[in-house]
């Protein structure tokens, strides 16, 4: 991708960072995907059941997007790279830019390469699972 052209919609802390990135990864949802249903999913009619359902569309986009999202991470990881996941950017921006026809909409960035260790910050201090989570 060509970074100059991500730039100007990035917050200021990660304009250097994706600079220099080797790659950068636009994490987006396609707003259409239920089109891809009748292909991907053929022994139910689940198109059907998203087609005017703007709401459901948009949320579905929006989880299964993340999720891939996380994918993706956890697949560039277990092949040694390092991924610098980031949400400082203005989607807008990005969508005109990169998505102009308004199918797909950005959801998160991702620098992908190789980091240099001492650049990172120490590991910023966890919640323990009883304070993050509810087991139901």
């Amino acid at each position: 991708m060509e970074h100059k052209r991500l730039l100007p919609a990035l917050a200021s802390p990660n304009v250097e960072k994706t600079r220099t990135a080797p790659v950068t990864v636009i994490v987006a949802r396609d707003t259409e995907f239920y089109e891809r249903l009748p292909q991907l999913f053929p022994h139910a009619d689940m198109r059907a059941y998203f087609v005017g359902n703007q709401p459901l569309i948009d949320e579905t986009a929006f989880r299964n997007g993340t999720l891939q999202g996380g994918y993706f991470i956890l697949a560039a990881r277990a092949v040694g790279l390092d991924c610098g996941p980031m949400s400082g950017f203005d989607p807008a921006k990005v969508n005109a830019e990169f998505f102009p026809d308004g199918k797909w909409k950005a959801n998160f960035l991702c620098n992908l390469g190789y980091g240099d260790r001492s650049k990172l910050f120490p590991r910023n201090p966890r919640l323990e699972f009883d304070e993050a989570c509810r087991v139901l």
